[in-house]
């Protein structure tokens, strides 16, 4: 993917931009924090893959815009593609896929968002996670697989080789394994079960032949016993009759004796508590005292508490500043510690400067013989120096005049391609703004239909809860009516008593309740069916709400179809327009370019130029061997000047060592000054004698506190018998008034029991005359029951014996089907195992592994031998032999990662290297796993954007990063570093600048 223009419209920080990449092959994107240099790339990948740092899909539209719009034309398998992708605020985003075709453009966008996504992924061949692993190196990323362990620096490689997905599969074939083989466990149990239940068929039949034979026999003496009963029944029902009316007498004499009893007992108990309310009213002096007494030491009590607070604080307060205080001090003692061992290190310093210094007249010999070596390579630089650029600027010439010409030619041919296009577009331009008011026109429409639709759900909503209301209603009234049904059904059975306080109803009191019961009946059910009409009319709203819901939904089925159809003719619109004045433009440019070439009147001045630069070199004498013996002597005396700027170094360090003594030995006392100053006047200790002469003037003392606190618990006590005491001068009267109604009733009780006595005592003699036959029956009962005990046991054993024939038929199947089921289950229980292990580390992840490092080290020492003239090459090892232990004679082969580094002196660790050596191993891992990473996707790596922060490193490592970009600069179509120090951007020739204004965010291209 190599990037031709790109035009961004309210993107993040910018309004309205363009970047036109043509020409840039090695660029600088500069510009101050803040500017919007990322901007550029977001904007990129917000328009190939729609991703971007925004948290949402409306953030990337600019503040105060209401919509958004990137277009990207880039190059890929040499087909120039155009991406439009924009998005109003509020509404869906908009994708137009491009592809040039006969000098224009051609839509081949796919239905949706989604499918023309899919497009260009199909087309670039390379997705988000990819890229920015790939073509953009990211800050502080460089030395990040070389600084890792050996095992780290696999799962690294793993990771960018998304390697995880067979990490999954490998797990979810284990899982699959391991239910496979508990299948196949249960199977075999299941199996074993089955073999010893087969085995009882033949026991079964037996026992079901001699069974039938007892149940015939049974079956017959049970039914002559059953028409004895029948006959004894008779006589017993009406005895049974006579027993239950005596019974309901007796129940009531019953019943009214325990009444005469609870009332004589109520009598009783409320004279008792009329006598210990007299007594307790006796001593409502003596309590009103002791309560008065407590309201006074509480009021002390809160006073004290007050007093306690603020003593509190004001302690409070003390610790903080003799804290802060304490603070103070040990931070200026730890100052004083800071420049003793400061002034310790210079000492040292010193006495290993003065070494270095007893060297210098060995160094000064050097420096003449280099001196005389140097003048003679000055002149020779400066005879270079003319040459050099006559040559390279006779070359630049003469390749800008035949580029001149090239260019006038594709121009020219350009322009009447585009002459042909923009007269046919024009021509569609009336069209395309119809239809973009027509779809408009739709999409307002159904807005208000979204709206109108939202309404109707609400409303459905609110209708589906007051419909589940009335059926929680309508629950309690069928149980309240159940209730009030089971009543009248106990009411109207004889003998039925009172559902309250369970005793015997008369007749009048019965009616009356029953009558009250059945006109609560009456009222319930009408609210019942009340709710029920309602409930009718709320269905009925419902429907009619799902059909308007549905018919709405049916209707903006298209909707995101039509967003998508105008947001595709809005950006072909947009692209169209200014046509009348580019066909003029395109006409007035086209005359030009033809009289320049027929005229031949085209770079004018490089053909000056290229004759006087003839001439120049012919006058200069230069040989490029005596130049390069003489650089050589230069080269090898260079090290005394090296010595030389050491010493010169040192000379200064040691008069700025002995500047710094004095200063620190002054700034120790002035720091043991400050500490008594601190101890004696500062804010902080006045202000803690402050708080000590508060404290004295509060006056707290917690023992009275406490004394207070103690009188005030024990008077607590008067608090209760203080409003008991209330209670009872209103309980009183009312307790006399109860007594005299419970006397009345008990004498009318008493009276009632006298006569049921009489009643009672006449049935009992009446029932003493007639015969008892409930032995007999009873007798008789037992014997059916045995018999029928006898004969359903039997009958229960031949259906368990039926049940158990057929279950055995059906295990028989089961055994079948399960034998089949467990060959099944244990072939995948292999398959899934072995599944496992392929997918696992040390399946098909090692294998691609392996089969990777050749290629990662083979694009390592290419690009490395580029960045170093062949002096390093880097070598990995996959495998190492461990340590062997006693107990085993042969060592075990261990994974590792290990990376090997050689020079000309052999080979050494990586943390030997010096700074310059280490950068360009570390970027030339990271580029060579780049470049597979995007093999890997199956497409080329034409782009590489750097932002490893040039602000990280000092000037010595930024000249090694730009001497790296530009060693590799030949492999790609495109290189694009990102900066925000003005110092660095000088070292590329094309440069972005990045600004912000008013306007908004501003670039523009410098060559």
């Amino acid at each position: 993917m190599i990037p031709l223009q790109l035009t961004l419209k309210n993107f993040l920080s910018y309004r309205d931009a363009t970047l036109d990449f043509r020409g840039l092959h090695t660029a600088c994107i500069c510009g101050a924090n803040g500017a919007g240099k990322s901007s550029l790339l977001e904007a990129i990948t917000w328009a190939v893959w729609g991703q971007s740092r925004a948290a949402t899909e409306d953030d990337v539209i600019n503040t105060g815009a209401k919509d958004v719009r990137v277009d990207f034309t880039f190059i890929n398998n040499n087909q120039v593609y155009k991406i439009i992708r924009s998005r109003t605020r509020g509404r869906s985003a908009a994708l137009e896929f491009q592809v040039e075709s006969g000098g224009g453009f051609r839509s081949i966008s796919g239905k949706g968002v989604k499918d023309t996504q899919e497009q260009i992924l199909g087309q670039i061949r390379l997705d988000y996670d990819t890229f920015i692993n790939s073509a953009y190196l990211r800050q502080g990323r460089a030395d990040e697989f070389m600084s890792r362990r050996p095992n780290e620096r696999k799962q690294i490689l793993a990771d960018l080789l998304k390697l995880s997905q067979y990490e999954e599969l490998a797990e979810k074939a284990k899982d699959l394994s391991k239910q496979y083989k508990g299948q196949a466990e249960e199977l075999e149990q299941s199996l074993q079960v089955l073999v010893q239940q087969l085995q009882e068929k033949e026991d079964l039949i037996e026992e079901r032949t001699s069974l039938d034979a007892e149940l015939e026999q049974l079956q017959k003496l049970h039914d002559r016993d059953l028409v004895r009963l029948q006959e004894l029944q008779l006589v017993a029902n009406e005895i049974k009759t006579w027993e239950q009316q005596l019974s309901w007498h007796q129940d009531r004499y019953r019943h009214h004796t325990q009444d005469c009893d609870r009332l004589t007992k109520d009598c009783l108990s409320l004279q008792g508590r009329l006598s210990e309310l007299e007594k307790f009213l006796a001593q409502e002096t003596e309590i009103v005292a002791g309560y008065q007494r407590l309201q006074s030491l509480q009021a002390q009590e809160a006073s004290l508490s007050d007093k306690f607070q603020a003593y509190q604080d004001a302690q409070q307060q003390k610790q903080q500043r003799q804290q802060q205080l304490t603070e103070k001090i040990n931070q200026v003692n730890l100052e004083i510690k800071q420049t003793q061992t400061h002034l310790e290190a210079l000492e040292q310093q010193e006495l290993e400067i003065e070494e270095v210094l007893s060297h210098s007249d060995e160094v000064a010999a050097a420096l003449e013989k280099l001196s005389h070596h140097r003048r003679n390579l000055q002149k020779l630089d400066e005879v270079q120096l003319q040459v050099a650029p006559l040559l390279q600027q006779r070359n630049r010439i003469e390749n800008e005049i035949n580029q001149a010409r090239a260019t006038l030619n594709a121009r020219l041919e350009q322009l009447h391609s585009s002459e042909r296009e923009l007269q046919l577009e024009a021509s569609e331009v009336p069209g395309m703004k119809s239809k973009v008011v027509a779809v408009d026109l739709q999409i307002g429409e159904l807005d208000k239909k979204r709206v109108y639709q939202q309404r109707v759900l609400e409303k459905g909503q609110e209708r589906g809860k007051f419909q589940e209301r009335l059926q929680e209603n309508q629950r309690v009234y069928e149980k309240q009516l159940g209730e009030l049904q089971q009543k009248l059904e106990m009411l109207q059975t004889p003998g039925a008593v009172c559902p309250l306080c369970d005793r015997p109803l008369d007749e009048h009191y019965r009616n009356h309740v029953i009558n009250k019961t059945q006109t609560q009946q009456d009222e319930i059910q009408q609210q019942f069916w009340a709710i029920r009409e309602q409930m009718a009319v709320c269905e009925r709203e419902l429907q009619v709400l799902r059909a308007e819901y549905a018919k709405l939904s049916k209707e903006l089925a298209g909707y995101d179809s039509l967003q998508q159809q105008l947001g595709q003719l809005e950006a072909q619109l947009d692209s169209k327009i200014g046509l009348r004045e580019r066909l003029q433009q395109i006409v007035t440019q086209k005359e030009e370019i033809e009289r320049s070439l027929n005229l031949g009147s085209y770079a004018l001045d490089l053909q000056a130029k290229l004759a006087s630069l003839d001439r120049r070199l012919a006058e200069l004498n230069y040989d490029e061997q005596t130049h390069a013996l003489v650089r050589g002597e230069v080269n090898n005396w260079r090290w005394a000047e090296i010595r030389q700027a050491k010493l010169d170094d040192a000379q200064k360090r040691l008069a700025a060592l002995q500047a710094q003594k004095p200063q620190l030995k002054q700034r120790i006392e002035g720091l043991e000054n400050a500490i008594a100053q601190l101890r004696q006047s500062s804010e902080i200790q006045q202000e803690i004698e402050r708080l000590d002469r508060y404290l004295a003037e509060l006056g707290y003392n917690r023992q009275t506190h406490n004394q207070i606190i103690e009188q005030c618990r024990q008077a607590q006590a008067w608090e209760l018998p203080y409003q008991k005491l209330a209670q009872s001068k209103q309980d009183y009267p009312k307790l006399a008034a109860d007594l005299q109604q419970l006397e009345q009733m008990l004498q009318v009780r008493l009276a009632d029991k006298e006569n049921m006595k009489l009643e009672l005592d006449n049935l009992v003699a009446q029932r003493q005359e007639m015969q008892d036959v409930r032995p007999e029956i009873s007798c008789l009962e037992e014997q059916i029951s045995q018999k029928r005990q006898q004969l359903d046991r039997a009958i229960a054993q031949q259906g368990r014996l039926e049940q158990a024939l057929i279950q055995i038929e059906t295990l028989e199947q089961q055994y079948a089907q399960s034998q089949q089921r467990l060959q099944a289950v244990r072939k995948q229980y292999r398959v899934y195992q072995e599944l496992a292990i392929a997918f696992g580390k040390k399946g098909i992840q090692a294998l691609m592994i392996e089969n990777i490092l050749p290629q990662l080290e083979a694009q390592t020492n290419q690009i490395l031998a580029r960045l170093t003239g062949n002096q390093l090459h880097v070598q990995f090892i996959t495998q190492k032999v461990g340590r062997s232990s006693r107990s085993k004679k042969k060592a075990k082969t261990i994974d590792t990662l290990e990376i090997l580094i050689a020079d000309a002196r052999g080979t050494r660790p990586y943390e030997t290297y010096s700074g310059g050596e280490s950068f360009r191993i570390n970027f030339a891992i990271r580029l060579a796993l780049a470049r597979l990473l995007a093999q890997r996707a199956g497409t080329a790596l034409q782009m590489l954007i750097v932002d490893e922060g040039f602000g990280t490193q000092d000037a010595e490592g930024c000249e090694r990063l730009i001497a790296a970009i530009n060693a590799i600069a030949a492999d790609f179509q495109c290189i694009l570093t990102v900066t925000h120090m003005p110092q660095f951007k000088e070292a590329f020739q094309t440069r972005v600048e990045v600004y912000k204004t008013q306007a908004g965010s501003q670039l523009k291209l410098l060559n």
